[in-house]
């Protein structure tokens, strides 16, 4: 089977502990989990992991089989990602001196649609919101003026198909 990115939405209560044991799912099985986002989700008091990987289909529903044998989970997904509607957003800090002397960084700014945050004397702030690819074509062409520090979050998504979610809530609150 051939590997393929996937997004993992588990719905769970917000319980110390569970982040480790769904690690640990990922760690026996030596998976590399690409990108994590722990969230509040659209239902009150629950929570929402967003969990990225690249493996194959058998793999992912495997995983997704284990994770929901934790107590505190009350439903989880996968979803490839053309299935779902995702961003990441990544914040650069760069030389303030290069915002006012390279013309070729504010047609970076403006060609990639990003936004200064701030300026300060020594450093100025972009943030990126977009596709992976994105925000590492931002970080290459930036890369050759020198990027003082560089972060970006996890994967945050939603899927294009409704997910019953709310619908599992109610009956799991019965």
């Amino acid at each position: 089977m051939e590997k393929q990115w996937f997004t993992i939405s588990v719905y769970s209560e917000n319980n110390v502990g569970l982040l480790n044991r769904i690690s640990g799912i990922f760690l026996k099985r030596h998976i590399n989990i690409e990108s994590l986002n722990v969230s509040k989700s659209e239902i009150d008091d629950v929570s929402k992991f967003t969990i990225v990987i690249r493996t194959t289909e058998e793999w992912v529903n495997n995983i997704v089989g284990q994770i929901e044998k934790q107590i505190e989970v009350i439903k989880a997904f996968y979803h490839t990602d053309d299935e779902t509607i995702y961003q990441e957003s990544a914040l650069f800090k760069i030389d303030s001196a290069l915002l006012f002397d390279e013309r070729q960084i504010q047609n970076i700014i403006k060609d990639s649609n990003s936004q200064i945050v701030t300026v300060a004397r020594d450093f100025f702030v972009l943030a990126k919101s977009g596709r992976r690819e994105e925000i590492n074509e931002m970080h290459d062409q930036l890369k050759p003026f020198g990027i003082k520090q560089f972060v970006r979050s996890g994967r945050i998504s939603v899927s294009k198909e409704e997910m019953k979610i709310s619908a599992i809530l109610e009956e799991f609150q019965e």
